[in-house]
């Protein structure tokens, strides 16, 4: 009898229409087992047959089944983006993101001539203010994502790190100190790579920046005058500063004036360094310019796309940012530069829906939007 129970369970967790074959036997021998039972065959041969046929039948639907879980695939692919390259093993199920460089030029066929030609003409160096703390973890992805497309990348830091491009500055980490690490940044750009490119940009390790778009902004400034552009925040200098986290950029004329001014002009340290700097750049002369776009957008922004696009600032930022404080995807440009408060996982995501992500069918054309 508990055999027969035993049975009846079996038979009723198979999957019908999967296993219909192996309920039909089940059944079958149930019918046999039952008849045998109330005639009380008591023959061991008998027994020693059914209970052989039991054992076969279970052992099936044991591996057949899903009742084992099946061990996890890891299916090798080559990855294609054009523009990093690389191979990964993905795992089926279970794996943390992919962290590779990919290469989809291939099926991408984007037309990349303006861009390719603004490098030449716009020449961008970027130097990106980090830690030594901040490395591996947010440095390394801006080296892989947006800064390989400045036409020079730097990391300035109080330490050398062999795979970054590093500057070790005489300064003491921490906020405290940022004004100096800033001032003595720009001060080794001026002394080492003045000639080198035609607009400086100052920007946090958790800054993404679209390089090209970038480009298209200054490829209608003239670097001669002495200019810098930012996200526009209004109060403590005359003629407002700009946010540190947005990113700021300086013309070459800027650049010149702050590299040969006399070292008492400006703070050395101490105080909110995107205010000190904006001190200093008034001080020179160096006057602060429109950035948003020609419908009245923001380019720069000291946020992530989801604060700008769905609101939540913080309080201060009304009384700051020049122009009044806009949410919505209406308010930021389709050319937008900067955004602030990206962690590397976020910078990840930004890299594949900026210049992966893709609605078929859909072909985009250049705007005027300068």
């Amino acid at each position: 009898m508990n055999l027969l129970i035993l049975l009846y369970v079996l038979v009723n967790f198979l999957k019908p229409k999967r296993e219909l074959l192996l309920v039909l036997q089940l059944k079958t021998v149930i019918v046999v087992l039952t008849v045998s039972t109330m005639m009380h065959i008591k023959h061991s041969q008998l027994q020693f047959v059914i209970g052989l046929t039991l054992g076969f039948l279970i052992s099936v639907i044991f591996f057949q089944s899903e009742v084992v879980n099946k061990p996890l695939m890891r299916i090798p692919q080559t990855l294609f983006n054009g523009h990093v390259s690389g191979t990964s093993n993905i795992a089926a199920v279970g794996q943390e993101p992919h962290r590779g460089r990919i290469n989809d030029s291939h099926v991408h066929h984007d037309d990349t001539s303006v861009a390719d030609k603004l490098a030449q003409q716009v020449r961008v160096l970027c130097w990106v203010m980090t830690s030594p703390t901040n490395f591996r973890t947010k440095a390394d992805v801006v080296k892989a994502t947006w800064g390989r497309r400045c036409n020079i990348l730097l990391f300035f830091s109080s330490v050398v790190d062999p795979r970054l491009p590093t500057i070790a500055l005489n300064v003491t980490e921490g906020r405290n100190h940022l004004t100096a690490k800033s001032m003595q940044a720009f001060k080794y750009v001026y002394d080492h790579y003045y000639d080198q490119a035609d607009w400086f940009m100052k920007c946090d390790d958790d800054t993404y920046v679209i390089v090209e778009n970038l480009r298209y902004f200054l490829s209608t400034k003239n670097t001669s005058d002495p200019f810098f552009y930012g996200l526009h925040f209004k109060p403590i200098v005359k003629q407002g500063y700009y946010s540190g986290g947005a990113g700021y950029v300086l013309s070459k004329e800027a650049l010149t004036r702050f590299g040969k001014r006399n070292p008492n002009t400006c703070r050395g340290d101490g105080g909110s360094e995107d205010a000190e700097i904006g001190k200093c750049m008034e001080k020179l002369g160096i006057k602060t310019g429109n950035s948003t776009d020609a419908l009245g957008r923001s380019r720069f922004h000291c946020f992530s796309p989801d604060t700008h696009v769905n609101g939540g600032f913080p309080k201060w930022y009304y009384n700051y940012v020049k122009g009044g404080a806009k949410q919505g995807i209406e308010n930021i440009s389709d050319y937008a530069i900067s955004f602030h408060y990206i962690t590397p996982t976020s910078m990840l995501s930004l890299e594949f829906y900026v210049y992966h992500l893709r609605p078929y069918g859909i072909r985009t054309e250049n705007q005027a939007l300068n």
